[in-house]
């Protein structure tokens, strides 16, 4: 080998090492060079099982802006998720929301869990019902005629990381929104890449009728969502009315509504889940607290071995929603998350 090649070629290994070194340090997304912007993509596809997160999870974070959300999920080590409305709407352009939605959300947790809320808070939260209300009226008028091009770009940005976006849920599919924002929040998801929407079910069965027939025009899938409320024929009349109707099934809270059956459940209904929310809680019997995983008594090991051996394709969603231990943050308890999913699983 000549002299001059063999320096050229120690050369370009010292570069090489040089930039492999400098992406493990790269502080954020915007500050990268571009050869080195998405250098290290994030890959939570384990044994065939998709392991996603609900963009929910980083509630606590305190930037909550589209760019700071997709490197939450890069930090956490995912590479699909269920992205929540907020961010996305909010990078399309959608007006600031005026209420602080992570105190509004706790004070909604505390009463589902079945705490009584201080006469403050409850004070509290009737004036953040109000202004949410006059909120709510101007979103709608913004999404009557918001551009879907944000959307676009938005998915872009995602995948080109790494991270695809296969669900979406907006504040838009309630009985208290109109026609028009139903149709932009599903036109919206294709936009973004989703294959379906989710939202909490409405126990209205007019209601999973019209969304199974929007969606059907669509040709987007809707995931209804339960909590306690969950047993094995919640969802029904839904599935019934709609082959674009289906589940967003939550495997914890099935567990702590006390169904004797959360497996069966699953290979019950396996064709007709979209994606599945995952989180350990406890039975009745023991208190249904939301717990760190391993601690609690949902089978989350055994259902992402059902999940793999089966080969179901829907995605399981952690959520986080355990209280964050003192001195760690939502990225690094996701990041423990699916950890735990992937030694289920490997």
């Amino acid at each position: 080998m000549k002299k001059t090649t063999l320096a050229s070629r120690r050369q370009f290994l010292r570069t090489g090492a040089t930039l492999v070194a400098g992406a493990a340090v790269v502080p954020s997304l915007t500050g990268a060079p571009a050869i080195l912007k998405y250098f290290n993509k994030p890959n939570s596809l384990i044994e065939g099982v998709q392991i996603g997160v609900i963009t929910y999870s980083f509630r606590s974070m305190p930037d909550q802006s589209a760019e700071a959300t997709l490197q939450y999920v890069l930090d956490s080590g995912i590479s699909a998720i269920e992205l929540m409305g907020d961010p996305a709407e909010a990078f399309a352009g959608k007006p600031a929301n005026p209420v602080d939605r992570r105190a509004f959300y706790g004070f909604l947790i505390k009463q589902r869990n079945g705490e009584t809320l201080t006469d403050a808070e409850q004070k509290e939260m009737a004036e953040m019902r109000q202004q949410m209300e006059a909120y709510n009226k101007e979103v709608a008028a913004w999404r009557a005629k918001a551009s879907l091009d944000k959307f676009a770009q938005l998915k872009k940005m995602y995948n080109q990381a790494g991270v695809r976006i296969y669900a979406y849920k907006p504040d838009a599919f309630g009985m208290n929104n109109s026609n028009a924002e139903i149709d932009f929040g599903m036109r919206a998801a294709k936009a973004l890449g989703a294959s379906h929407v989710t939202l909490e079910h409405p126990s209205d069965d007019a209601h999973t009728k019209k969304l199974g027939d929007m969606a059907q025009k669509h040709k987007v899938y809707v995931g209804y969502h339960g909590h306690e409320q969950q047993t094995p024929t919640f969802w029904d009349t839904a599935l019934t009315q709609s082959k674009y109707n289906a589940l967003n099934l939550d495997f914890g809270h099935f567990v702590a509504a006390g169904n004797a059956d959360p497996l069966g459940m699953v290979k019950a209904q396996h064709d007709r889940i979209l994606s599945m929310h995952l989180k350990d809680r406890q039975t009745p019997a023991h208190g249904k607290g939301n717990v760190v995983w391993g601690q609690g008594d949902t089978p989350i090991i055994p259902v992402l071995q059902l999940i793999r051996d089966q080969k179901y394709k829907f995605p399981a969603t952690v959520e986080l929603e355990y209280d964050i231990p003192e001195g760690s943050d939502a990225v690094k308890e996701v990041r423990k998350c699916l950890d735990y999913c992937r030694k289920a699983l490997v």
